[in-house]
């Protein structure tokens, strides 16, 4: 079974080089719809942007995958009298990768280019040099003050993304900005192809859900979880390749691009869920690997579980490089590992199944 084609690849690296932060997702969203559109039966979207594709509308039983769409980004935070921009954070973004990148600053009269400016090396005294810090990196849009900045439509509460845009690297790796957790998207959507190229009947509703607002606190899965009511939630996300420099194995756990998808540990997934996706995959030849989270993991799995009563939730990750960057880096055989386990994990999901530990 293919699982990537020429026009699913197209679809990521569209889907990708849009931008969508945090609270801003409705255009990604859109792009992914009317991807999704030829697979599912209808859609349900809510108030703040999340968008759901569902197949077997009309099933009582209800099963969720799940990715979320919003990217980390910057805010206009104060404005210098002199036309520099200094900024706070949307979601977790990196102050050290800042200094000497391009940016986006989104206005209501288009984007504005900026950059994050730095000392020369020159002016800097070896030795006692100062590291960018949330309180010290700026952004210079090429304004004489801050009256011309204003006049370009910039102001306190703007949102600014960087533009850095799909490639491959060494024909394999997928490299971007926002693969956290675009990827996820992309993949659940893959899910949904597959089952419809393929001409497989579910015995329930499949809710393909795409969240807003994980990187601010998993907000957009707590309100619609609320409005789906499910049984069982597959979600899947991003997770470190603790093999580059610089990481803790100790702490972090081994887990590497190339070696399949990141199946999790954690009070929030569920033990009898997680167990079918893992002989889901032994039986299907499908590699993975195993990773401890803890009191949480961080994602939406969380948001779902402890949901409505509690709902059966399970996580599969997608290792990837250098998280929270503009070079974003993943593996093409492990996103396709992961479309694959979902795709047929579902399949093995029987219409009303308990997965009480009690039954």
């Amino acid at each position: 079974m293919k699982i990537l084609d020429e026009k699913s690849i197209s679809f990521f690296e569209a889907y990708l080089n849009n931008a969508a932060p945090t609270g801003y997702e409705a255009a990604g969203q859109k792009i992914w719809m009317d991807y999704l559109k030829p697979y599912v039966d209808t859609f349900i979207t809510d108030v703040y942007g999340t968008a759901v594709g569902v197949i077997n509308p009309e099933a009582a039983y209800k099963v969720v995958i799940e990715g979320h769409s919003d990217e980390i980004s910057w805010y206009v935070n104060y404005i210098t009298d002199n036309g520099l921009i200094y900024v706070i954070r949307n979601g977790g973004s990196d102050h050290q990768i800042a200094p000497s990148k391009t940016v986006n600053i989104h206005t209501k009269n288009g984007i504005v280019k900026g950059v994050f400016g730095w000392p020369a090396i020159h002016t800097r005294k070896s030795g006692k040099e100062e590291v960018p810090k949330l309180d010290n990196i700026f952004i210079d849009i090429g304004a004489k003050d801050k009256e011309e900045v204003e006049k370009m439509g910039v102001h306190v509460g703007c949102v600014i993304t960087y533009p850095d845009t799909f490639h491959i690297l060494n024909d394999n790796k997928f490299i971007c900005r926002a693969i956290d957790n675009r990827a996820g998207g992309f993949m659940i959507a893959q899910v949904a192809r597959l089952l419809k190229e393929n001409n497989i009947k579910l015995p329930f509703g499949l809710y393909i859900t795409n969240s807003v607002q994980e990187e601010v606190g998993l907000r957009g899965a707590e309100m619609i979880t609320q409005t789906i009511k499910p049984d069982v939630a597959i979600v899947t996300d991003v997770c470190h390749d603790t093999t580059t420099p610089m990481i803790n194995k100790k702490e972090e756990g081994h887990t590497e691009i190339g070696k399949g998808p990141v199946v999790s540990y954690a009070p929030a997934v569920h033990n009898k869920l997680r167990e079918r996706i893992l002989e889901t995959a032994e039986a299907k030849e499908i590699p993975f690997q195993r990773l401890a989270s803890s009191r949480f993991t961080g994602t939406d799995t969380d948001a779902f579980a402890y949901s409505n009563g509690g709902v059966a939730s399970a996580l599969i990750s997608l290792p990837l490089r250098y998280m929270h960057t503009t070079v974003e880096m993943v593996q093409k055989e492990d996103v396709e590992n992961v479309i694959r386990l979902i795709y047929e994990t579902l399949q093995t999901i029987k219409d009303g199944e308990s997965f009480s530990y009690f039954d």
